[in-house]
């Protein structure tokens, strides 16, 4: 191994190499609840593309397993690295090349974080809309994993907002894919056959992403409602009013409790109306001009109050700001709570009342608790799992997906399956896919270095 490191040392340079107890516990890992951290045996920071491409050809050459990692905000222990493996670390990859205004794109590095990309759009008066949570997660981490987030049923996910990539393949070859189009039909689509592949094909040194107009006036209207299966019943309704949400979540009571005290935010609501309500809806409107902001939030709520909701508030800025910052970091709220696990399970909406009733079900059979919220615009089903036991988890979660799919859905919408849900994926889904899944695998990746343990064993 000692010729490994001089030459990943002559690559990126002795002082952007760690090995030995150089690697802190922030490389072992990401935020998945499940596992153990795992140091790997060397960090490399690349600072180009031809840098990338000499690390990963060093390693198919002496077969040593290679691990991306962005920010590692991810939740499925996706960066999670190999102990005898590369962990390459994008931290100093984190420019942004290009703010577009004639054709609405950026061009980043995938080491550049949403929060830094939104402060630099801004000054356009653009925008890049996928909000997965958490500001600090790289733009190549949402390429990993397709991430969404709550801005989803207006904008999409990251590949509805990714146009086109550099990316560095297991060999060392360099490709681009797509550009600064926003459509095409010349051959395969190989942007999004890497997006959401979650570092298992290629490592993505250049994102083109798509930019919108940034609308500066917005309303965030929450809507209490005595009974869970009257919120899904109202989103289609919302949905398809013409009103173009671009914010449309469900949160249980309990969770609202927890975020709300969290954040020691009151939203305003009387004790009787909180204490009868089991779940809430929060609908954000946005426009470009007041008048018209004004007439959307007044045609919604009389849409809510017909749909059953026990009330609706117009929350303040600061309020509505902090409810939207509460549910974005529920995460952190139930790992907090101690919760065992957090899983992302996706439904056609109309699914959502029988997949979250039968959920609960599972749950009480086997003494566990299930608390959450969701992206109810799209369908993506956001739980906490309570339960310490771990074959009781396992069989508890391999139950839970198996309703989910068995209803048209999938086990993940936007977290990835990673490690964390990797057996019960692999037991779930239709063999020939998965076979098929491999073999485009060894395509890309011939000597099966790229994120092994990821997806597949």
């Amino acid at each position: 191994m000692g010729d490994v490191a001089q030459r990943l040392a002559e690559i990126v340079g002795d002082q952007h190499l760690l090995t030995g107890e150089a690697v802190t516990e922030d490389y072992a890992g990401d935020e998945a609840l499940v596992g153990e951290p795992v140091k790997p045996r060397y960090v490399v920071k690349p600072a180009t593309t031809d840098e990338v491409a000499a690390v990963l050809t060093t390693a198919t050459e002496h077969r040593i397993p290679v691990t991306a990692r962005g920010s590692g905000s991810g939740l499925s222990a996706a960066a999670r690295p190999h102990p005898d493996g590369i962990l390459v670390s994008f931290e100093r990859m984190n420019a942004i090349l290009e703010i577009d205004t004639t054709n609405h794109v950026a061009v980043v590095q995938p080491g550049a974080t949403l929060s830094e990309l939104d402060e630099r759009t801004a000054e356009s008066g653009l925008g890049y809309t996928v909000y997965p949570g958490e500001m600090s997660a790289s733009v190549g981490g949402n390429v990993g994993t397709n991430a969404g987030g709550m801005r989803a049923v207006k904008y999409g996910v990251t590949r509805n907002n990714v146009l086109g990539l550099q990316a560095v393949l297991a060999t060392g070859e360099v490709i681009r894919t797509g550009g600064k189009i926003v459509k095409t039909s010349t051959g395969y689509d190989l942007t999004q056959l890497v997006i959401g592949s979650e570092g298992t094909l290629a490592l993505a040194t250049e994102i083109t992403v798509r930019l919108h107009p940034r609308l500066t006036h917005g309303a965030t209207v929450l809507a209490p409602f005595s009974d869970l299966d009257q919120v899904m019943a109202a989103v289609p309704a919302i949905v398809s009013s013409g009103l173009a949400p671009h914010i449309l979540e469900y949160i249980d009571a309990l969770t609202m409790a927890a975020i709300t005290y969290t954040a020691q935010l009151s939203l305003g609501i009387p004790d009787k109306v909180r204490d009868a309500s089991q779940a809430y809806l929060v609908v954000g409107l946005e426009n470009r001009e007041t008048d018209r902001l004004d007439d959307d939030v007044q045609a919604l709520g009389e849409l809510l109050s017909g749909l059953g909701a026990t009330d609706v508030y117009v929350l303040e800025g600061g309020s509505a700001r902090k409810l939207i910052e509460a549910r974005e970091k529920a995460f952190w709220t139930a790992k907090s709570a101690g919760a065992d696990d957090v899983i992302d399970v996706v439904v056609p909406r109309a699914a959502m009342p029988e997949f979250l009733s039968r959920a609960r079900e599972i749950a009480a059979k086997t003494e566990s608790g299930v608390v959450g919220c969701g992206h109810a615009g799209d369908g993506n089903v956001h739980l906490g799992i309570f339960q310490k036991d771990p074959a009781k988890r396992a069989s508890l979660l391999h139950d839970i997906f198996a309703v989910g799919m068995e209803l048209g859905g999938a086990i993940s919408g936007e977290h990835g399956i990673g490690r964390a849900k990797k057996e019960h994926w692999l037991e779930l889904e239709d063999p020939a896919k998965v076979e098929l899944m491999k073999r485009i695998k060894t395509a890309f990746d011939p000597a099966g270095i790229l994120n092994p343990g990821v997806l597949f064993d």
